[in-house]
């Protein structure tokens, strides 16, 4: 039998009520809290964010401030650059590939509620992974929804709303975001 940490990773109804996951959120709440007040050339950046992003490479960057759930549900490529005030609900995997540039303020959510009102008066959701591919550019102020891939060399206009997926090689925009044109080629 799953545990609720399991079913979470596994985007299965789990309840986010369980003290395993309560002890994940409460500890990166701690560690969000400590960057507050740090920068990145600041001494003790580097230790805070990689207790808090396990296996973050050396070569990226997060700026704070910035606030996930669990952050050990943040997968991370090479060069990968995330601006200020990112916000990463990261009860499915959130993976980013090599050298893609994530600007201000974006927001991925992985959380998905029931859709019947009275299931969602209970502890419970799915997580839906989101996928990042490389080479990509995220405007600042771009949300990306629960179960979305972003393909390859996107750009994806500031201010988007990411709600479906995004082939590789395209320009999208808007709210919901649309392939505009196709990069590349």
């Amino acid at each position: 039998m799953k545990t609720e940490y399991e079913k979470m990773r596994s985007a299965e109804l789990y309840r986010f009520s369980d003290p395993q996951i309560l002890t994940s959120l409460r500890h990166a709440k701690e560690m969000c809290a400590r960057l507050q007040t740090m920068h990145i050339y600041d001494g003790r950046y580097r230790a805070t964010i990689e207790e808090l992003v396990p296996g973050i490479p050396a070569s990226s960057t997060i700026c704070p401030p910035f606030h996930c759930d669990h952050g050990h549900g943040i997968v991370l490529g090479e060069h990968v650059f995330i601006n200020y005030n990112c916000v990463m609900l990261d009860g499915g995997y959130i993976r980013i590939g090599d050298h893609t540039l994530v600007g201000p303020c974006c927001q991925f959510y992985t959380p998905q509620h029931p859709m019947d009102s009275v299931e969602r008066r209970e502890p419970e959701e799915t997580a839906l992974p989101i996928t990042i591919g490389r080479d990509c550019w995220l405007g600042g102020g771009v949300i990306v929804c629960p179960g979305v891939t972003i393909g390859d060399r996107c750009i994806i206009a500031a201010g988007s709303v990411v709600t479906r997926d995004i082939p590789s090689d395209s320009l999208a925009a808007g709210v919901p975001a649309v392939v505009k044109r196709k990069l590349n080629g």
